[in-house]
């Protein structure tokens, strides 16, 4: 590759890394915070007024969880996929849409399970390593966590380790249930970012830039 395309390259680099920061929704303080970088540093690189070096695209690119084909834009364009993925069913009759199609990292699924005729048996229950967080959308869900029971409802929310053993059934007769997992296979969690609540002092609004 020739210098200028190097130069190039690295110049460009810019805009996708500001674009990856923000999908990771974070602020350059707390990048800066994170990986040691200064925040004046990731800003003229951001902007392209300065070129990043290697040590400090491979620190970003491990914080952003992104490769470095697709910070230097070489990264193979993704193969032509179904614009709807098709729901997977199982031989309970239920219904699991997959909303994630990379490899590794968190996961997600709608899960939906058919109304039921009868009172249902106690969910049978598996345990595995990762971490799960559920949301239920519709309806009543029975949730079998280690020793307890626990009945959640429309907008209910249960995060736990999937070493502890779980397992899930509709809760009774009245209808389907809907809900959302996100799962993380090596135990990824998410992490819940607020922004600064309004009226602050000027130096909380100063680290939040």
């Amino acid at each position: 590759m020739a210098v200028d395309d190097v130069d190039g390259t690295l110049v460009a680099m810019g805009p996708r890394l500001r674009a990856a920061r923000e999908r990771h929704g974070a602020t350059l303080a707390g990048v800066s915070c994170a990986t040691g970088i200064s925040t004046s540093t990731l800003s003229r690189i951001e902007t392209g007024r300065r070129k990043p070096t290697l040590e400090v695209v491979l620190r970003l690119s491990k914080e952003y969880g992104v490769s470095l084909d697709e910070l230097a834009g070489t990264a193979p364009a993704p193969a032509a996929e179904p614009r709807a993925t098709a729901p997977l069913s199982f031989g309970d009759d239920k219904v699991v849409l997959p909303l994630t199609r990379y490899v590794g990292g968190l996961h997600a699924h709608k899960h939906v399970l058919p109304a039921l005729e009868d009172p249902p048996a106690r969910p049978r229950q598996v345990s595995h390593d990762g971490h799960e967080w559920l949301c239920v959308l519709y309806g009543r869900l029975w949730l079998a966590l280690g020793g307890q029971d626990l009945i959640l409802t429309s907008g209910d929310v249960a995060e736990f380790d999937t070493r502890t053993p779980h397992g899930v059934a509709n809760a009774g007769p009245g209808g389907p249930v809907e809900y959302l997992i996100m799962f993380g296979p090596q135990g990824e969690r998410l992490r819940p970012r607020t922004p600064p609540a309004a009226g602050r002092g000027t130096g909380d609004r100063k680290a939040a830039e």
